[in-house]
């Protein structure tokens, strides 16, 4: 991991590293931190909906040429985090590119140590991804370990978050309030953000896994006033609540959770929304998760 990119972890307490292997049953991982998440929900799947052009569209570079900065919350071992690098950078398997960390540089952050130490083993771009322990939930741990990460770079805010299949998690664990301070934490965060809400079902299925096992439910599984169509749900909160608006939906995946994008009302006049996004909104993008 290059030096430059590692945040400052002083007076933050690290969480203990378990050593592997490690083997979770799937109702046992209560924060979706699943052990081989990768194996049953392909990165390729997500991919595939994602216009590969898509970051340098939204942030053409000027003379200056300033790295797009990225937030993936909940990157579980790093293999979404790999990928998405990879196919921004139209870099292929086993190709790598010496100005490629200058162009994006990625802060990846995940509840679970032992994920995050095999992603900080695995990681074939170490000075372009950075991988760090976090509970996005704690405040106090956040706040000091991404201002470190963006003032390595003069910045205050990410160019772009991603938020893959972590809502339901934030959501079960923390109740209807902890979604809505988790989604305004975010917004406050990223430029842009894109997105994947889990549908209800997940929920019903993340439950019934748990009881499944013989373990206790979710403390907030059944007192959730926020339920139902949760992209819509969430779209309403984004929009409604913290000042976002939704710019494209690309599509969903074969497991029927949708890819949506929003950006920060106030970047309307610097970052114009691209063409192949006005496209999309005149065409099916926005329609199709309605």
């Amino acid at each position: 991991m290059a030096a430059s990119t590692e945040p400052n972890l002083e007076g933050v307490e690290e969480a203990k590293v378990e050593e592997e292997p490690r083997v979770l049953e799937p109702g046992a991982a209560p924060f979706g931190n699943f052990p081989h998440y990768s194996r049953f929900h392909s990165p390729e799947q997500r991919l595939r909906l994602l216009p590969p052009e898509l970051l340098s569209q939204l942030f053409p570079q000027g003379p200056e040429k300033k790295p797009i900065l990225g937030l993936d919350v909940g990157c579980n071992s790093g293999d979404l985090s790999v990928a998405l690098y990879k196919h921004f950078l139209f870099l292929r398997d086993g190709e790598t590119h010496s100005d490629a960390s200058r162009e994006l540089r990625l802060l990846c952050c995940d509840i679970d140590p032992v994920l995050v130490e095999r992603a900080k083993k695995e990681c074939p771009f170490p000075d372009a991804l950075t991988f760090i322990t976090l509970d996005f939930m704690n405040q106090r741990s956040q706040k000091v370990l991404l201002s470190s990460f963006l003032g390595q770079f003069g910045r205050s805010v990410f160019d772009i978050g991603f938020c893959m299949s972590i809502t339901m998690w934030i959501h079960l664990n923390h109740g209807d309030h902890g979604l809505w301070e988790f989604l305004a934490h975010l917004s406050s965060l990223c430029h842009y953000l894109l997105v994947e809400p889990q549908p209800w079902k997940c929920y019903r299925a993340a439950a019934r896994r748990l009881r499944k096992l013989g373990l206790h439910d979710f403390d907030h599984f059944h007192s959730l006033a926020i339920r139902g169509d949760m992209a819509s749900q969430i779209v309403q909160i984004l929009t409604q609540d913290h000042g976002m608006e939704l710019v494209c939906c690309f599509g969903n995946t074969s497991w029927d959770r949708s890819l949506l994008l929003f950006r920060a009302k106030q970047t309307t006049e610097t970052h114009p929304i691209p063409e192949l996004l006005i496209e999309g909104k005149e065409g099916n993008r926005l329609r199709s998760w309605r």
